[in-house]
């Protein structure tokens, strides 16, 4: 593994803990440090805190809470993966919305653990995402799972339909979606208002006959209305 090589077979793993809890923090802290092999490099108390103390220690994983004042888990993901790349990322949250899931996914974590595992099970799912592995509770994958499957069911009945046209800016919009942009991203990068936006977004899900924006997305590289790159 190269992450393991640039570390070091024998060094500990460097962990970073981020949760708005301090008594949660120093639970999770003090099971960790009895712990051979693993090192607590530091904590932090919310998203923002989460990204300057990972740009200042680097830790080889970070666990990460979903949901944090100040700066989200999920927004906290994506800075720590363009400013670390090398940082494992692991979800460690009580949210079992499925779109929590799907935007740490997006965001780039490489695992989402419910807090309802025991303590002790957190530094084997350390190892395993260090390890390569990409780690989902059971009951989040079960949500996972069957989203996909009615995904590719609704595309499939829809294949006997000729695919709905949509104009050339709601393809434009509908391909910054598809890069994870917000609509007040998608309105500076177009030129455009965020109410017209949100107007187009609503627009091409009432074509589709879909519900959510990632719907939208699988449904059109399904059905190869855009090619994301």
């Amino acid at each position: 593994m190269a992450d393991e090589r640039a570390r070091g077979d024998n060094e500990p793993i460097r962990v970073l803990i981020a949760d708005d809890h301090a008594l949660f923090r120093r639970g999770l802290n003090m099971v960790l440090e009895s712990e051979d092999g693993i090192d607590v490099v530091a904590e932090a108390e919310d998203g923002q805190d989460a990204i300057g103390k990972a740009e200042e220690f680097a830790p080889d994983v970070v666990l990460m809470d979903v949901r944090m004042p100040r700066v989200s888990g999920i927004e906290a993901t994506r800075t720590i993966r363009d400013v670390i790349p090398t940082a494992k990322i692991l979800m460690l949250t009580v949210s079992d919305e499925e779109e929590d899931l799907y935007e740490a996914i997006k965001a780039g974590a490489n695992g989402y653990l419910l807090k309802e595992i025991s303590i002790e099970e957190v530094a084997d799912a350390i190892r395993a995402v260090v390890q390569g592995q990409s780690l989902i509770s059971p009951s989040m994958a079960s949500k996972l799972l069957t989203e996909f499957n009615t995904l590719v069911k609704r595309a499939e009945e829809k294949q006997q339909f000729p695919a709905p046209r949509l104009t050339d800016r709601e393809l434009e919009v509908l391909k910054l979606v598809a890069q994870g942009m917000s609509n007040r991203e998608i309105a500076e990068d177009l030129y455009i208002s965020e109410n017209t936006v949100k107007n187009h977004v609503r627009n091409i899900l009432e074509k589709l006959h879909l519900h959510s924006r990632m719907e939208a997305v699988v449904y059109a590289v399904r059905e190869k209305l855009l090619d994301i790159t």
